[in-house]
């Protein structure tokens, strides 16, 4: 496996300099306010219509995982089961996701992280992945990074497209998409249908996990006047999960049925210079959660958790090169869990109330201020800072400063240095207790620094990226403690140590000719988790943190062919990773070994048809993300799509 990786990797760099042409600028929204991509000092990634149109991936995921280097994606088995993103070698509760301005995460999980696992790709416009800290601009959790999803809207006309799939383990995907305009009126509706037999999602289990996902969307607008603009999103999911525990004891009579419900509106007023965006954002997330175990009787837990958001954001416009971007945001969350149990036993069977019942909530009051500048003609600058008031903790500021340099036409030097924060859950500040926990936990908080610089060869088509990036968090919240005062005998707290990542990221795209396009990506990463030193065993001495590899490539080679075909294959390459062990091992960490996935997928284009074809994991690699769970062995998929 090293030799074929080592023979792709000379084979491109001896290649990728012999010719080039220069790459289009892309506009995005990184610092909340539309820019150039060359003047952001941050590291920004972007997903555009082409890729999302060309991709033959069911899930958002997925995508980023073939798209975005320096980002990991894992899953504990096949489709819709637990999922994980981690930037910059941190933990999954490090990053943020937002679709459309709403904040996707649930209040009532344990790190209050969002679960990618559901979220399909039907309806996006674009994806930016912005990494590094961006807690000034997006506050709580945004210490590895942010990912902002942009849903489509109406085009001219009144359109409908229908998708059909079918595929591999059983699973079939329906989809009928329906926008348009109506004189200031424009409209998005998206109805999708996927279900899967599955795999099974444990390796030493053999019955499969079948998953469900109805999904239903809308994106309207209506432009008032020439200056406002009033537009409004829903999404509405209901899932169901079939799943293997991670207990031996558990029996295969493990389920998840959720409902996902998201609602924003907005008020937009332009005035030139001057732009605010009025908004209301509400999440709403219900988990039924049964569990069957061998030697004892069956339980369900219910997960419900609310978020509402009220925000401003502002955008002043000084002068061609000098704005400030302004917000303010009230943020509600409500966490609630109850606890059933199987009694009476044979058919008169019932679930009973457990009297474990939590009930809690916290708001957190925030403003926030960022100058985008240009100091000279060749630089480009943000200084901003945010000030979150959390009903619990009380008063925090984080800070960030960017900058562009433009040392040539051709060469672009950017950095990044910023602080960020993530408040504790209500799950970790309570943890089935009456009390906060709030005398000793305490919020977990970084500073990070990167550096990195954008080339050009015009005269080669050959784009290329390197960023070297360092992360450190302290209050790290990884342990327990007796506490009686909570309500409760053990509490969660704080560590001592000081947890850390750095490494380095590099990116190039190649155009040898007008109708091909080689990727290749290769990220080196040091993340160590100061925290297990506190236990013993051999997970000690600065262990990485679990699930990130410590080395991955990337490459994807796409083709336009006569009549209308393209075609792509990528490569992908992780090495090794620790993950957490089980009770066979006395819970010490293992090592889960390299890996290499090759995929393949075709589009043939006929005037109103598209036809995909995806073969996916073409050597039937056997490998796992997640330690004693599976994933799908080589697998084919076909899609025919249709544009009224």
């Amino acid at each position: 496996m090293i030799k074929k990786l080592f023979l792709l990797l000379s084979i491109f760099i001896q290649t990728s300099i012999l010719y080039g042409e220069e790459i289009p600028i892309i506009v995005i929204s990184a610092g909340k306010a539309p820019q150039s991509k060359s003047t952001i000092g941050s590291d920004v990634s972007i997903i555009n219509s082409n890729n999302l149109a060309e991709s033959n991936e069911y899930f958002v995921g997925d995508i980023l995982s073939e798209n975005i280097m320096g980002m990991n994606y894992f899953q504990s088995g096949g489709y819709g089961t637990t999922s994980g993103i981690q930037l910059r070698g941190q933990p999954k509760r490090y990053s943020t996701v937002y679709i459309n301005g709403i904040k996707l995460s649930d209040p009532s999980t344990p790190s209050n992280d969002y679960y990618f696992g559901n979220l399909m790709n039907n309806s996006f416009e674009s994806i930016e992945v912005l990494k590094g800290s961006q807690s000034t601009l997006y506050g709580s959790g945004a210490i590895g990074g942010t990912i902002n999803l942009f849903t489509k809207k109406g085009r001219e006309g009144h359109n409908k497209t229908f998708d059909i799939s079918e595929g591999s383990f059983g699973t079939r995907n329906l989809n009928a998409i329906f926008d348009g305009t109506l004189d200031r009126f424009d409209y998005f509706l998206n109805i999708t249908n996927f279900s899967s037999d599955g795999i099974s999602a444990r390796i030493d289990d053999d019955e499969d996990d079948r998953y469900r996902n109805d999904n239903y969307e809308g994106n309207f607008g209506y432009q008032i006047n020439n200056n406002m603009r009033f537009e409004t999103y829903f999404n509405y999911a209901d899932t169901f999960l079939e799943y293997d525990a991670v207990s031996l004891s558990s029996t295969d009579d493990n389920s998840t049925d959720d409902q996902q419900t998201l609602f924003s509106s907005k008020y937009i007023i332009d005035n030139g210079n001057l732009k605010n965006t009025f908004s209301y954002n509400r999440t709403y997330i219900l988990r039924e959660v049964e569990t069957g175990y061998t030697s004892s009787p069956a339980s369900k837990e219910m997960f419900e958790g609310r978020r509402e958001t009220f925000g401003l954001i502002g955008q002043y416009n000084l002068s061609l090169d000098t704005r400030i971007v302004y917000g303010l945001d009230h943020e509600i969350d409500t966490a609630e869990k109850k606890s059933y149990y199987w009694a009476n036993g044979g058919a008169s069977s019932v679930y009973k109330s457990n009297p474990k019942y939590i009930e809690k909530e916290e708001d957190i009051n925030s403003q926030y201020v960022d100058l985008q500048f240009r100091p000279t003609e060749k630089m480009y600058s943000t200084i901003g800072v945010r000030r979150d008031n959390h009903s619990i903790a009380g008063d925090y500021y984080t800070q960030r400063a960017t900058m562009a340099y433009k040392l040539e036409s051709d060469l672009t030097l950017r950095s990044t240095l910023g602080t960020g924060i993530r408040f504790p859950s209500l799950n970790e500040y309570y943890f089935g207790a009456t009390v906060a926990n709030s005398s000793t936990l305490k919020p977990e908080e970084s500073i990070s620094f990167d550096i990195g610089f954008d080339k050009n060869y015009p005269n080669r088509n050959l784009d290329f990226s390197t960023t070297f990036f360092v992360v450190e968090y302290d209050n790290y919240i990884g342990g327990w403690e007796s506490n009686t005062d909570s309500g409760n005998t053990y509490v969660q707290k704080n560590t001592d140590a000081t947890n850390k990542s750095h490494g380095v990221e590099l990116l190039s795209n190649w155009k040898p000719s007008k109708d091909i396009i080689v990727d290749l990506g290769y990220t080196r990463t040091f993340s160590y988790d100061g925290s297990t030193c506190s236990n013993s065993g051999d997970y000690c001495d600065n262990t990485m943190n679990v699930r990130v590899p410590s080395y991955a490539v990337t490459s994807g080679i796409s083709k336009v062919f006569k009549n209308n075909v393209y075609g792509k294959a990528n490569l992908k390459y992780v090495g090794e990773r620790r993950d957490y062990g089980g009770s066979d091992n006395g819970f010490r960490q293992v090592i889960l070994d390299e890996y290499m996935v090759v995929d393949l997928s075709a589009n043939y284009n006929m005037g109103d048809y598209k036809m995909n074809f995806s073969l996916k994991n073409l050597f039937d690699e056997d490998y796992q993300e997640v330690n004693n769970y599976s994933t799908p062995g080589r697998n084919l998929n076909f899609r025919i799509n249709r544009k009224f």
